[in-house]
């Protein structure tokens, strides 16, 4: 029948079927499809490769029959230039909901379930590092989808990195980057991981160590920032700790008197309960009143101010092309030159490699606390010593350029 407003809305299907089809004789291909329900819909229908397709145009209360004769004689047009305009919508609609689904799952939403599905298993000090550090390096892609993130853009932000003197930084975060996506590729969320095989530049073994000149000038440095952060670089000096272990430490790992720093398993990096004595020097770099839970807070929580602080550091010091975990190396040699014992130092430094490791860590269960607490407080006079430009006194060996 020719369609009209009246005679669509008389058209009614038959009691005993589910709908009724009416095909409009002024334009090819328009239908009204009634439903049992009482529902009205234009359709397109046409034929394309031997089998017929179906367009929906709309409810027919809500699109007029003068547009739903428009929008039929458009996709006839389609059909007309050998077109298959339902499946190339059904093909539009896929890679729009694929667009929609790759649009929600940016880069920080990919990170944070990464964090929260994945490495909630693993050592909290891990898991920080790995997200922190995505989160630094790639804080220009966090609200872009994960999936846009290519290659290019990883070289150019690790290369970066690399110029800038942070060869290691860049390699750990191409780790951890290389991590998270192949989580989430395994996972079936994304489909390439932009982190594989790439050409990072190498980073060889630092040998830095401060001279005696250096670690002076760093310690007032560091004292006259005044701060957290200056009273973190001093306990650096004095323990020989990781910066995240000292930035972290909190009141309830120190013993009552402060003779002893305890770091728990969960926040070693080889997840072994840490003792660590206090030198009367370092004692005295522990704030007099609490406030909250940490020794050293930050603004919001613990500090985290690591760039931009240790940047002002080097600009009041004048010491350059040194890093925090120098400070480590430089109590390491300090310690052997004062001539104490390898075990010692590799115990005041927690590591397990060396001579702690294999069937010697087996059987060696001493824990060489006597003899760290002899070396430390030897090495926290003599840094004294240093600061008040006087000469250690007994073994004490002036620290050379390493």
């Amino acid at each position: 029948m020719k369609l009209t407003q009246r005679a669509i809305g008389a058209l009614v299907c038959p009691p005993d079927r589910r709908d009724r089809l009416v095909f409009d004789d002024a334009q090819k291909g328009l239908v009204v499809r009634v439903t049992a329900t009482g529902s009205k819909t234009f359709l397109c229908q046409y034929t394309s490769g031997g089998q017929k397709r179906r367009v929906p145009l709309g409810n027919c209360a809500a699109v007029s029959l003068a547009a739903a004769r428009e929008a039929a004689q458009g996709i006839m047009g389609e059909v007309a230039k050998g077109l298959d305009p339902a499946a190339v919508r059904k093909t539009e609609a896929t890679a729009a909901k694929a667009r929609a689904v790759r649009g929600a799952l940016t880069l920080t939403v990919l990170i944070e379930n990464w964090r929260d599905l994945h490495l909630a298993g693993q050592r909290e000090r891990y898991r920080d590092e790995a997200v922190r550090a995505l989160r630094i390096a790639f804080a220009d892609h966090l609200g872009l989808p994960a999936a846009d993130l290519d290659r290019g853009a990883v070289v150019c932000v690790l290369d970066r990195m690399a110029r800038q003197g942070h060869e290691a930084m860049a390699s750990r975060t191409a780790a951890y980057g290389r991590a998270c996506f192949s989580w989430a590729m395994k996972r079936g969320t994304l489909e390439k991981n932009p982190f594989t095989a790439l050409p990072l530049a190498r980073t060889g073994a630092r040998d830095r160590v401060l001279t005696d000149d250096e670690l002076v000038t760093v310690w007032k440095a560091a004292l006259g920032m005044g701060g957290s952060f200056g009273a973190i670089v001093r306990m650096l000096i004095l323990t020989g700790q990781r910066r995240e272990e000292v930035g972290g430490m909190a009141w309830d790992e120190l013993a009552p008197d402060l003779s002893a720093w305890i770091i728990p398993a969960d926040r070693a990096k080889n997840g072994a309960v840490h003792v660590v004595p206090l030198s009367a020097l370092a004692r005295n770099l522990i704030p007099e009143f609490r406030q909250g839970d940490l020794v050293f807070p930050g603004r919001d929580g613990a500090f985290n101010g690591w760039s931009a602080s240790k940047e002002r550091l080097d600009a009041a010091s004048g010491v350059k092309g040194w890093r925090l975990h120098d400070l480590r190396r430089t109590l390491a040699t300090g310690l052997q030159r004062l001539g104490m014992r390898l075990e010692v130092t590799e115990a005041v430094l927690n590591h397990i490699s060396g001579s702690r490791a294999g069937i010697i860590g087996v059987y060696q269960r001493h824990d060489w606390a006597p003899e760290k607490r002899a070396a430390l407080e030897a090495w926290g006079a003599h840094v004294m010593a240093l600061v008040e430009g006087g000469k250690a006194g007994g073994t004490v060996v002036a620290l050379r350029a390493g």
